[in-house]
């Protein structure tokens, strides 16, 4: 368990400590809004993009072994991170961090999930989502910190000692069970093609090139039709002809693009426009991630008893109204446990219901031996929900955001080369500061309007998650697949 716990932690810490020292990386970088988030989406794109066949490997390999292998790479993608020059450099490092999470994130619920028990997994995987968020809890915390008293550098370098003992827990303690099935042959052309349809969408998104994101799009068409055709699928499609494995995956989908979006977005709010350290910044969540530690073994337990629909429908509402509550509740100048700490703990409540009943009842409906392909499945759905939604709403809150400072500055007194100028950077969002007092001030205004309508998206996000889990997901516990799912 404390092998998987750190090797996970590793992955989440570096998708939101990076986060807090986006706006410091839009400096240093001096990228725009849509340039800068390439740090955040290269990672996601090579996470989801093989997560799906980590999980196939671990089944083919060996879980251990595979795990291990994630570790290392992981380690060697973050002392490059480190030591980046520029955006181009972190960007390709940061793809190689997903490489390496891929192979590990996967493995962590496949290792568990072989060694307990049936009627002890669902409190398990509570445990090792509790401890995860713990440990991920501290690490924007002591991101921010190194940020702001050392270099942000030193938020890449914080992976190596957790590594290297992830490594050591991983060799001393975990069995020798978690082998490999005995099939060896891997869906490579269903890699390449799902992996460059996903790319291909996202980079449109990101560019606004619509033609790349069609490209994008008859990829994925092909890689549906080469998967019904495939010996060894990538994606076995017979696994959603579960209703609950289906209706699962896509409320995840819809609630955890909800959560990227914003973990992502907030940061620039509390350190742009509110003023507030890195370290405050990474401080800021942790009541949310201290209530999932509290109760995600709960939920676990209760998943056990009632089964994944009420507490995802409950849990997805509850979030909705923490988004809201971040959304409307924080002016200039906010008071963080006034105006910012409700929200956060309605969306710590919300979440600490969904993530163990969302994670068991994948698993429990397939075959044990399919659990590592379902847990990459699952993984890929949530690192794509927040790689497309980061990508849409960077663009639109772009959009949103010029068109506030635009009507703003209608009436201003000012200069018209300088109007033309913000208007022209508008990308920057609220790193446009640096002006007068006055001109600052309308656009930090500016980006809370635009924030606002980020959030009522996300309240919306998750208010489809829950119609999802209470009509297509059954009030019975999950049950498995009867078949083996070849195609």
């Amino acid at each position: 368990m404390t092998a998987t716990i750190l090797g996970s932690s590793m992955v989440f810490i570096d998708g939101s400590v990076v986060n807090v020292i986006m706006p410091e990386l839009q400096r240093e970088f001096n990228a725009t809004a849509v340039q800068i988030q390439w740090v955040v989406e290269a990672y996601l794109l090579f996470l989801s993009s093989l997560i799906l066949v980590g999980g196939s490997i671990g089944d083919h390999f060996g879980r251990k072994r595979v795990f291990q292998i994630g570790t290392v790479i992981f380690i060697i993608a973050s002392i490059g991170c480190g030591l980046s020059q520029n955006l181009m450099q972190m960007t390709i490092f940061r793809s190689l961090q997903g490489v390496g999470g891929a192979l590990l994130t996967p493995g962590s619920l496949a290792i568990i999930n072989s060694v307990f028990p049936k009627n002890e997994r669902g409190k398990a995987i509570g445990t090792w989502s509790a401890f995860s968020s713990i440990t991920t809890a501290f690490g924007p915390v002591l991101g921010g910190w190194l940020s702001d008293n050392l270099s942000w550098r030193w938020v890449f370098f914080i992976n190596l000692p957790i590594g290297l003992l992830t490594i050591f827990f991983t060799r001393s303690f975990v069995p020798t069970q978690c082998r490999e099935t005995g099939e060896e042959t891997l869906d490579l052309p269903g890699v390449v093609v799902s992996s460059s349809g996903i790319g291909s969408i996202v980079f449109g998104l990101i560019e606004s090139n619509y033609f790349i994101m069609m490209i994008g799009v008859a990829l994925m068409i092909l890689f549906l039709f080469m998967e019904t055709r495939s010996k060894s699928p990538l994606v076995p499609l017979s696994f959603f002809k579960s209703r609950v494995f289906s209706a699962v995956n896509m409320s995840t989908f819809l609630l955890y693009g909800a959560l990227s979006i914003v973990f992502y977005f907030l940061p620039f709010n509390l350190i742009q426009v509110q003023g507030f350290s890195a370290t405050q910044a990474g401080a800021a969540n942790l009541p949310f991630i201290f209530i999932i530690f509290l109760f995600s073994r709960w939920s676990g337990g209760l998943y056990d008893k009632v089964g994944a629909r009420l507490p995802i429908a409950v849990g997805s509402i509850i979030s909705g109204l923490g988004f809201l509550a971040l959304g409307f509740m924080p002016g200039l100048d906010a008071s963080y446990w006034k105006d910012f700490l409700p929200g956060l703990i309605l969306f710590g409540l919300g979440m600490s219901l969904c993530i163990a009943p969302l994670t068991t009842a994948v698993l429990g409906a397939v075959p044990d031996k399919f659990s590592g392909l379902a847990s990459g499945v699952n993984n890929a759905v949530t690192r794509l929900a927040g790689l497309v939604g980061i990508a849409i709403m960077t663009a639109m809150i772009v959009m949103w955001f010029h068109h506030y400072l635009e009507m703003a500055l209608v009436n201003m007194p000012m200069n018209v080369g300088l109007k033309e100028e913000l208007l022209s950077r508008s990308q920057d969002l609220a790193g446009l500061q640096g002006h007068s007092k006055e001109v600052d001030g309308i656009i930090r205004v500016a980006y809370l309007e635009s924030f606002k309508s980020v959030m009522i998206s996300s309240a919306l996000l998750a208010l489809a998650s829950s119609l999802c889990a209470l009509i297509f997901i059954p009030s019975e516990k999950v049950i498995r697949l009867p078949l083996s799912p070849v195609r």
